[in-house]
């Protein structure tokens, strides 16, 4: 497609309705009309801060009784200036569940139907993957957003995920799927919104310290100052962490520091500022071929290779509510982001060591607007618009020396390759939720999005005969979305999400800099259709249920190949489709019982995501039928949590997937030695965690992970396997203050 072209080629026939309903809904304001139904767009969703909801007796019929149940488990309908309702979401309130320690993705993340980890134990690469669309590889597929700001290096030319706040500063994690695209943006699904820690108004001054030792040389300490005067409020937290790995030359650490700072002049008014630094660097144990992991998984063919991860990003934010309905929410962010790398090739024994090695440096200095626009109108109806913009600058240099411990600010190697690199986005957006008679609602969505993306090429690999790269691409994409729910019975609701997503060229698409690829032909982005059709409610006390079924079609996928331990390839492997089931079921045991009045919960909670996905078109000869990587037929996710209010928190959690296919291909790779067999055997983790609060200043942790032990791993490429953490135990403990 040449540049500057639209993404769309033939329209679908459901979706043209959502533009002129959307469009429509602002003539609406000043009329009255709409089923007589009360607004829950106006309950706002539990504190950050609560440790407990209350039970609540569903019984009575009162839908403000069955919203509060719901939100214990989902989004508000409109939260704020973002419409969700007839979006399948999910929220976790961490202060439901045993501190999440060293961010343990697989605990972090155990009651999020679907999200596949792929396990790296060292802090300065995270990988998820969702519903088979794309490799997990640095997250490249899901939106990662901190505070409804993206995470990734850079949203648009270099989505990846170098950076996770630790979880002890985060309240609750948000999954949205279905309309993700038309809420955020760029990636087809989902979105995963990490939402921070915040100290409510008028907080007292308080302060905590978690001092925290386990095994493999774990030491973690988090510490927090925060409280409230006057019209001000602010939080500080200080992080670090460090461990050794399972593996030599697999050491970590990590320095995480936060700052908040909100003042607010009134009812209606907030600004906020945020300051967020995260600052990692661990050793690369390197990859293993399948014979060397069966013999010794601690081995390390690369004992020089090292990675730096250092993030910096500040937030400005501004809300007001102005009467009548109208609220307004606007961000501004500022974001710097370096990465650096040492690889070498891998070592082998009785040889002599690599001549040379790569220092590589990307840098990523981008900025963002985000501005929304909320109007209530009528009864329950809501109409919500509004704009982002984003442009990131990213320098992408690398170098070649023959000392294998070169110091990642060295700049005495040879060049080997240099490119300047841009990135910028725009985009324009409206919603509207329309309540109709018999508790019927509709969510038309529409959204105009402009991406532009160069690379300017000065140095090249020099094994390469490629002119130099020198490339910009524009492109225009149109997003629409349709969303149609029902109330019904006491605290139950059908919905049904259609809607197109997209994710967005990247400088490596667009030429790749370690191929003999011609510049000029840039491929079309992914774009991606989904249905959704499903049901979810709080029927009886202590019970909410989430199931449905889904249909995602997703055209040029794009896989990642590693050649070596620096060099990527982007190769376009046709189109996929995903299909299947996905459900979740909580119980509170003890909802119903006197012991709830008491404080006392046992949370028992269950999710499978059970897939079906095939490749449906492709330039490759053979490719139609077969399964795409990092697409398991099942993931179960499954645990029993006891709480006692203000004393006892205790988890027991599962994690078990199905057989996947590392590569698109389906096929194995390498012989003998080398060898990599095509799929990922399944495995089932088991997880232990705790917290026994002895009083109001004292509370205990402790746990372990992999309680049984379990040898396995889930990230793969050409290169080899990484194997994932055995069994690992933590103890420490909170003081308040």
């Amino acid at each position: 497609m040449p540049a500057g072209s639209s993404m769309s080629k033939s329209p679908y026939a459901a979706l043209p309705f959502a533009v002129a309903m959307t469009l429509a809904s602002a003539a609406c304001f000043a009329h009255p009309g709409g089923a007589a139904r009360p607004d829950h767009g106006q309950v706002s969703a539990p504190s950050p801060h609560s440790t407990e909801l209350p039970a609540v007796d569903v019984s009575a019929h009162d839908w403000r009784q069955y919203l509060k149940a719901k939100l214990a488990h989902q989004m508000p309908e409109v939260d704020g200036a973002r419409i969700t309702v007839t979006k399948k979401t999910t929220v976790i309130h961490l202060a439901r569940q045993p501190t999440v320690i060293g961010n343990n993705l697989d605990q972090l993340l155990v009651r999020a139907p679907g999200i596949q980890v792929s396990q790296q134990p060292a802090p300065t690469q995270f990988n998820l993957s969702y519903r088979g669309l794309g490799n997990p590889q640095e997250s490249e597929y899901v939106l990662i957003l901190q505070d409804g700001i993206p995470l990734e290096s850079d949203w648009i030319g270099f989505p990846t995920l170098y950076a996770m706040p630790l979880a002890q500063s985060l309240s609750e994690v948000q999954l949205i799927r279905g309309g993700s695209s038309l809420l955020y943006g760029p990636e087809p699904a989902p979105v995963l919104n990490l939402v921070s820690r915040r100290p409510q108004p008028g907080a007292p001054v308080s302060a905590s310290t978690e001092q925290v030792l386990g095994n493999h040389g774990l030491y973690s300490t988090y510490n927090v100052f925060e409280g409230s005067s006057g019209a001000w409020t602010f939080r500080l937290d200080a992080a670090w962490v460090h461990s050794d790995g399972t593996r030599p030359n697999a050491q970590s650490r990590m320095r995480q520091s936060n700052v908040y700072l909100a003042y607010r002049p009134g009812d209606r008014q907030l600004w906020w500022l945020d300051l967020h630094t995260i600052h990692a660097d661990a050793g690369d144990a390197g990859r293993l071929s399948y014979p060397q992991w069966q013999a010794d998984p601690r081995a390390s063919p690369t004992p020089y290779n090292r990675n730096w991860v250092d993030r910096d990003q500040l937030v400005l934010g501004q809300r007001s509510a102005f009467g009548a309905g109208w609220l307004f929410v606007g961000k501004a962010w500022f974001a710097w982001q370096d990465l650096a790398s040492r690889a070498a090739a891998n070592e082998v024994p009785g040889q002599p060591l690599p001549g040379s090695t790569t220092l590589q440096d990307e840098r990523f200095r981008t900025a963002g607007l985000d501005l929304r626009l909320r109007k209530k109108w009528g009864r329950g109806n809501a109409f919500t618009v509004g704009t982002t913009l984003f442009h990131g600058n990213d320098p992408f240099r690398q170098w070649t020396s023959t000392d294998l411990y070169v110091d990642r600010y060295d700049r005495s190697g040879t060049p080997r390759l240099v490119q300047a690199r841009q990135s910028d986005y725009a985009s324009v957006f409206a919603e509207n939720v329309f309540r109709l008679p018999h508790e019927i609602h509709i969510v038309p969505s529409v959204r105009l999005e402009r991406e532009r993306v160069a690379v300017h090429e000065t140095v090249r690999p020099r094994f390469l005969s490629r002119p130099l790269i020198n490339q910009s691409d524009t492109r225009y994409v149109p997003l629409l979305g349709l969303g149609i729910g029902n109330d019904f019975g006491h605290g139950n609701e059908t919905y049904f999400n259609l809607s197109q997503g997209w994710r967005p060229l990247r400088y490596f698409d667009m030429a790749s800099p370690f191929a003999n690829v011609l510049p000029g032909h840039a491929p079309d982005p992914s774009r991606s259709l989904s249905y959704e059709l499903g049901v979810h409610g709080v029927p009886v006390t202590g019970l909410y249920y989430d199931v449905s079924v889904f249909w995602i079609d997703f055209r040029n996928r794009i896989e990642a190949q590693h050649i070596n331990a620096t060099d990527v390839l982007e190769v376009n492997s046709g189109d996929t489709r995903s299909r299947g089931f996905e459900g979740a079921l909580n119980y509170d045991v003890f909802a119903a019982t006197s012991l709830a009045g008491r404080g006392q919960h046992l949370d028992t909670f269950i999710s499978a995501s059970l897939l079906e996905a095939r490749f449906t078109a492709s330039v490759i000869p053979g490719q139609v039928g077969k399964i795409p990587a990092y697409a398991p037929r099942y993931l179960v996710k499954a645990g029993i949590t006891w709480r006692v209010e203000k004393r006892i928190k205790l988890s027991l959690t599962a994690v078990s997937s199905a057989t996947q296919y590392w590569q698109d291909s389906n096929q194995p790779f390498g012989s003998g030695a080398s060898f990599i067999p095509a799929r990922i055997p399944a495995y089932t983790v088991i997880d232990l965690a705790s917290d026994w609060q002895l009083d109001k200043h004292v509370t205990l942790l402790a746990g372990v992970s992999n309680l049984a032990n379990r040898h396995y791993y889930d990230r793969v490429w050409l290169t080899g396997l990484e194997p994932a953490y055995g069994r690992s135990w933590y103890a420490g403990v909170k003081l308040s203050l």
